[in-house]
């Protein structure tokens, strides 16, 4: 059981390491979206491709991986439950957030300007519903 707990904390760890950037880009998109002067786009540029190259993607790797794990050490508590595959769903939502992020990221590092500052502030919020949506999933179990 120790062990379990171990997986379980480093999982919540990665999660909120992984939303931490997922909060955080987008954010960055409606800053650069507005920049007017070349020297504030190119440093947007270098931010999100940090951002997204060594904290998003480590942290997404890492929350799946471990979670996969937990799963597979709960498989008979868990695989017959509702609200586990509606997690999973959200996750795997998130993780299509999580890769339309990078699309953006190229347009952006070919000055592309693919949304506007608007469509990016809307983009912002959405990840909070899957957050919401996952974290009543698993403490409350509604189904």
């Amino acid at each position: 059981m120790t062990g379990y707990l171990w997986l379980k904390a480093f999982h919540i760890v990665f999660v909120v390491t992984w939303f931490a950037g997922i909060f955080y880009m987008p954010r960055l998109f409606v800053y650069h979206a507005s920049a007017d002067d070349q020297v504030s786009k190119e440093r947007f540029k270098v931010m999100e491709r940090k951002l997204y190259r060594v904290i998003m993607n480590p942290s997404m790797i890492l929350t799946i991986v471990l979670g996969i794990w937990l799963f597979a050490e709960s498989w008979q508590a868990y695989s017959d439950q509702v609200w586990i595959w509606l997690k999973i769903f959200l996750v795997v939502l998130l993780v299509g957030y999580h890769h339309y992020c990078l699309r953006i990221i190229k347009a952006f590092a070919d000055d592309e300007l693919i949304h506007s500052e608007r469509f990016f502030r809307i983009f912002n919020e959405l990840p909070v519903f899957i957050l919401i949506g996952a974290v009543i999933l698993v403490v409350v179990k509604p189904f």
